[in-house]
């Protein structure tokens, strides 16, 4: 057996993640010897019992130079055997979790109860594999927090990772571990992979405050159209007193009023009134979490972020929570202008050069963007030379506000990042 000789394979680390390598390279003394890596081990010894020299160079030359960085990596990665990456498939009552060793074979397959003690279970299972490089989790904002959270803690480095790819389920099937063995992949290979959000300060109470008072908005809209449209068909006395009055004034009238509910009106003081204190109550819910969420958006609103022209609680609140608790896992401005859908999509195809409407992103942080371009066209004359400026240049003013919304995002974004982090005042 020819001595000396060294092998790179199992893994290359790269800049996007560990990923497989395709092929095995042995470097031997006056050889350089390459193999296919699957199923190629006896090919693999024939060719270093025969020391065959290398066909693509002289083998008398000796290898250039030192090995490059990602080669020192990619043996380095083969020597650590008990290095794992994880994925899991989750779902509300339970969640399946595959394990893969950094060269893609599978090492095991588990499905664990969606419970407190099932993620401890899960993350010990983990470990039993050896160091876990990083987990893969599908619906980390929604059945997988939970575990999300128990594995952040433990100090394991968790991705997102998004749906497979429709063509390749329907070509090989789909089950919960098929779709845990993709996530593992995925990060594995380094593709598609998104740093959650860590929902864990005051953003995500702006979240949920905000998620709970357009719920009794919506609710608060709804009764309203059936009281308006109750007006129209009530009895002519009865719509004769309440036609044309504002929904306040109509809904303070039907509370207060103690009027006896009879046969003849078919019962429409009755379902009036009824609709009217439900209008009153949701009404209260609306204004009460109004006011908690602006509380807790003054306290946690990074410096400078109110105090920008058109940007009040509401606007910051849908911004931050764009950005989440950790803005920091934005990677650069265009970044967050790709997550408020501001940011134009390249639709290029052979001789024809143009950019298409993004329609993607968190469509309430675009909403809040287009809110703050209203107010500065209103009130901010820099803000108007700059519209009649793109107008000019033969834009139209729907084109020259998606501009607008671009540099805005750009200056939120700055103010998100460089600022405080929000996280720091929830302690």
């Amino acid at each position: 057996m020819i001595t000396g000789c060294t092998r790179s394979s199992g893994v290359t680390q790269c800049g996007t993640g560990f990923v497989p390598s395709i092929r095995s390279v042995h470097r031997c003394d006056g050889l350089h010897v390459v193999s296919a890596a699957a199923g190629g081990a006896r090919d693999l010894r024939e060719a270093c019992r025969e020391a065959r020299p290398c066909s693509v160079r002289d083998h008398q030359q000796p290898l250039s130079g030192p090995l490059r960085s990602n080669e020192t990596e990619s043996i380095m990665m083969t020597e650590r055997a008990d290095l794992v990456v994880g994925g899991v498939d989750t779902h509300k009552d339970e969640h399946v979790a595959v394990v893969l060793d950094v060269a893609g074979r599978r090492l095991g397959v588990e499905s664990f109860p969606a419970t407190t003690a099932g993620y401890v279970a899960l993350r010990a299972w983990l470990v039993g594999f050896g160091a876990v490089l990083a987990v893969g989790i599908e619906g980390c904002g929604s059945y997988g927090l939970g575990l999300r959270r128990e594995l952040t803690a433990a100090g394991i480095v968790v991705h997102e990772v998004c749906r497979p790819n429709r063509q390749l389920r329907h070509r090989r099937g789909k089950s919960d571990a098929v779709d845990a063995e993709a996530a593992a992949r995925a990060v594995l290979a380094g593709q598609e992979m998104i740093t959650p959000k860590s929902a864990d300060g005051p953003v995500e109470t702006m979240r949920v405050l905000r998620l709970a008072r357009r719920s009794a908005i919506k609710a608060r809209d709804t009764a309203t159209n059936q009281l308006h449209a109750l007006v129209v068909t009530a009895p002519s006395e009865l719509r004769e007193r309440l036609d044309g009055l504002p929904i306040g004034s109509v809904v303070q009238l039907l509370v207060d009023d103690d009027v006896a509910v009879t046969v003849a009106d078919g019962g429409y003081v009755l379902a009036m009134r009824s609709l009217a204190r439900r209008w009153q109550q949701l009404d209260k819910e609306a204004a009460d979490l109004r006011a908690a969420l602006h509380r807790v958006v003054g306290e946690a609103a990074p410096d400078g972020l109110l105090e920008q022209q058109g940007v009040g609680p509401d606007v910051a609140a849908a911004l931050m929570i764009a950005a989440g608790d950790n803005p920091d896992r934005l990677r650069s401005e265009a970044s967050f202008a790709a997550l408020c859908g501001v940011s134009p999509l390249d639709a290029s195809s052979g001789k024809q050069q143009r950019h298409r409407l993004n329609r993607g992103g968190n469509r309430d942080a675009n909403m809040a963007l287009w809110r703050i371009v209203l107010v500065r066209l209103r009130w901010d004359p820099i803000t108007r030379a700059y519209l009649e400026r793109r107008i000019g240049e033969g834009k139209t003013r729907r084109e020259a506000m998606r501009c607008l919304k671009r540099y805005i995002a750009r200056d939120v974004y700055r103010i998100l990042t460089i600022s405080r982090d929000p996280r720091q005042l929830a302690a």
